[in-house]
């Protein structure tokens, strides 16, 4: 196969914006997580996270997220297109901080959870979701 001058600056084009995808996808996440805190700094602490290590379908991805003490929880799919997912409150005659849900994910990434907790810092975890297609497994 040839490829005359034109096809060759539109390949290497695309190439080259491929490989800029990675870093936008990263920067609309943290943008997404400072529109939440505010621009504040987030640390890590009493929170927990769970997600399978491997989804065999990407569709349905069940989360888990408990941060005692958090008025607010927000989770995040760093893969994504629009990557906030959920935006969880809690009020003070809550029983317990914690939220659970399904969530869709557009093929391997990271799942960040960010609570907000009652002195007005912020705490985060962080998990990496392997999508798997067809369900194979690998």
């Amino acid at each position: 196969m040839e490829f005359n001058r034109r096809q060759a600056l539109v390949l290497a084009l695309g190439a080259g914006a491929v490989g800029f995808l990675p870093f936008r996808v990263e920067a609309a996440t943290e943008e997404a997580i400072a529109a939440f805190t505010g621009g504040g700094s987030v640390g890590a602490g009493d929170i927990t996270l769970t997600a399978p290590e491997i989804a065999e379908n990407g569709n349905t991805v069940p989360i888990e997220v408990d941060a005692p003490g958090a008025v607010a929880i927000a989770i995040f799919a760093a893969g994504n297109p629009t990557p906030g997912v959920a935006t969880f409150n809690f009020g003070p005659l809550a029983g317990a901080q914690m939220a659970a849900t399904r969530i869709r994910l557009a093929g391997t990434q990271d799942v960040v959870a960010v609570a907000q907790m009652a002195d007005g810092s912020f705490i985060e975890a962080r998990q990496e979701v392997k999508v798997t297609i067809g369900g194979c497994g690998g």
